[in-house]
């Protein structure tokens, strides 16, 4: 019987061992947070309760920073954690992130080919369709503007739109740019053409997302076998939780 236990003790702390060889890190949404009441946080006690090394830095996009840094800038802060997690030995990383953090995560996997796979939970932040500039007057417009007559580094207003609701941020021109140009590098399509890891990608059935398919981005994607494309129950906010048993299983079986 002791003998018994002891096995079952050691194939318990092993399973932890393969897992804890996985890194993830997980970007919050537009105007979140990593607080373990936020739907990003959940999802990250839920892949820490399996045993996976799991890093939720507070981005350039946080209701805290809103918009302190370009989206090449928030690029290499994400790597500064992709070298941490490396640092501390794990086997894989992935990185995750929610809407605006998806749309981050797919940026960073387009650019760097250091990480085993991207995870993009209810991706947002679309610059390149019609009907979200429209909303927000094409604010990009007069953030060039302002850049081409070399002012682009002085703080004002910009225009913001998160899942229906507006804000104005105070940020400069260049920075705001960088994220809002409808040619520029947060075009979610085009960085999921260049991906370099596999793509998980997670969305509620009730998201307006879901309404675009998988034409919008998810069919760009270079083929890897580990590609999936994920639809659950639930909006837009819910996603991370609705969806944390296909993310555990992907991360488990990549």
């Amino acid at each position: 019987m002791k003998i018994k236990s002891l096995i079952l003790v050691l194939v318990y702390f092993f399973s932890l061992n393969i897992f804890a060889q996985t890194g993830v890190i997980l970007l919050h949404g537009k105007w979140g947070t990593t607080k373990s009441g936020s739907p990003i946080g959940k999802l990250a006690n839920a892949l820490n309760g399996k045993g996976f090394v799991v890093v939720t830095p507070e981005m350039s996009w946080s209701r805290n920073r809103y918009y302190d840094s370009t989206y090449e800038e928030s690029m290499s802060e994400i790597n500064t954690h992709v070298q941490s997690l490396k640092a501390r030995g794990v086997d894989k990383i992935v990185v995750g992130g929610h809407s605006m953090g998806a749309n981050a995560a797919i940026g960073y996997g387009s650019q760097y080919g250091d990480i085993d796979g991207v995870l993009a939970i209810a991706p947002g932040h679309v610059p390149d369709v019609e009907f979200f500039q429209n909303k927000i007057n094409n604010d990009w417009e007069r953030a060039k503007k302002i850049i081409s007559q070399g002012t682009g580094d002085k703080k004002g207003k910009f225009k913001d739109l998160n899942q229906g609701k507006k804000k104005n941020v105070q940020t400069t021109a260049k920075i705001y740019l960088s994220w809002f140009d409808p040619n520029g590098p947060a075009v979610i399509p085009n960085n999921v053409n260049s991906l370099k890891s596999p793509l998980l990608w997670v969305i509620g059935e009730k998201d307006i997302m879901n309404k675009r398919g998988e034409k919008y981005a998810f069919s760009k994607a270079p083929y890897f076998s580990k590609n999936q494309y994920s639809i659950v129950k639930g909006g837009h906010g819910a996603t991370p939780v609705k969806g944390k048993k296909v993310i555990i299983q992907w991360l488990k079986d990549l």
